[in-house]
């Protein structure tokens, strides 16, 4: 299983390569698009599970290439939210089309049949509900 989370990284990270972006920055970007208005820093340190700091770095570089901008909350001055820039939603036009190649690389060995298994498989690991809580 790790040797596998390796591989899907680095195939990733490989079809992620000529748009300019981290996988880390993708999954941000990600998240800020799914939210119905600009988050909040705070927000987005909920909702990807990583502290503040982190949120921070990954907005910096991504305000740096003119991805996502930093605006004042109209109602609260000292709460700063994030917003798409047209950059960035070309770029997540663009990391659609990285992140289906990718799946196709990964899933390039298996047959339809394998690939109808392997998403029952993973379905079932991703919605069983732990009896730990984690």
């Amino acid at each position: 299983m790790l040797r596998l989370t390796r591989r899907l990284h680095r195939i990733q990270k490989h079809h992620l390569e000529p748009v300019g972006i981290t996988p880390a920055q993708s999954r941000l970007l990600r998240t800020v698009a799914h939210f119905g208005e600009p988050p909040r820093m705070a927000d987005l340190a909920t909702r990807l599970e990583v502290v503040p700091r982190a949120v921070t770095s990954l907005v910096d570089g991504l305000e740096a290439g003119g991805r996502v901008r930093r605006v004042p909350d109209p109602s609260n001055r000292r709460v700063v939210r994030i917003e798409l820039t047209e950059e960035g939603r070309a770029t997540l036009r663009e990391l659609r089309s990285a992140r289906r190649a990718a799946a196709e690389d990964i899933l390039a060995p298996l047959t339809v049949d394998q690939r109808e298994v392997l998403g029952g498989l993973l379905s079932a690991l991703v919605d069983r509900v732990p009896e730990s809580g984690c």
